[in-house]
């Protein structure tokens, strides 16, 4: 019987036992509040003695913030100016640079005018008679082979007596020299190109030159009708 008593307070289906303290549920509440409000003492002191160090870490870090961001402009007003420096150099050697283009188009311009200056005064200075002669006279005769195709001639007739009368005549041009090995000449035109002048009269022109012709020599006629009024031949190097 006693093991039976026994064996059933130890088994699962023993009654269950319930242990409750003594202390009345208000008197719980109490202690329970009590303890909260101790912590929140306790919380409002350590918040209230760390506001000190919170405020001097919130003024520390808005004067970093402050010099962090003078800084940063300091820097942007460093970086406005180089540009700007740069900028203004740029614009400077942009400046020298078409200055300096300009004036060697100019000194290329003046080449140029000194170049047809001295052909100029090399023409008038053709001008100039050498003895007074009546009727007109080839002052000059000039004539080159480009790139053994064409034939570049030019021919200066003046009258060199003053008040001189019109002249109306035509002027011929004799090319000689040989074709593929034989002898050749032709005149050009063939009826004389028409000439007038007073005082002076430049004619000059290009001829397409035959294949495999060698000029030699090149004869310039002054004409009046059928007569020879003036001759100058020159030879081709």
């Amino acid at each position: 019987m006693r093991f039976r008593l026994l064996r059933h307070r130890l088994t699962i289906s023993a009654p269950r036992v319930a242990v409750r303290s003594a202390l009345p549920w208000p008197f719980r509440w109490l202690a329970l509040a009590v303890l909260l409000g101790l912590c929140a003492v306790a919380a409002f002191r350590v918040f209230d003695s760390g506001k000190p160090v919170v405020a001097r870490l919130d003024a520390g870090t808005r004067a970093e913030w402050l010099a962090l961001r003078s800084e940063l402009a300091s820097l942007h007003e460093q970086e406005r100016q180089r540009q700007a420096v740069a900028l203004t150099a740029e614009s400077l050697l942009a400046a020298e640079r078409a200055a300096k283009e300009s004036l060697l188009a100019q000194v290329r311009q003046l080449q140029a005018d000194n170049q047809t200056l001295r052909e100029d005064l090399g023409f008038f200075e053709k001008l100039i008679p050498a003895a007074k002669t009546q009727g007109p006279a080839i002052r000059a005769l000039q004539a080159e082979v480009l790139a053994g195709m064409q034939l570049r001639w030019q021919v200066l007739v003046i009258q060199a007596t003053r008040n001189a009368p019109d002249f109306n005549g035509s002027l011929e041009l004799m090319l000689a020299g040989t074709r593929d090995g034989r002898p050749w000449t032709q005149t050009l035109p063939p009826q004389g190109q028409p000439l007038q002048l007073r005082q002076y009269r430049r004619v000059e022109g290009v001829f397409d030159l035959p294949p495999n012709t060698v000029v030699k020599t090149v004869t310039a006629r002054v004409l009046e009708g059928t007569a020879v009024r003036a001759v100058q031949t020159m030879a081709l190097k």
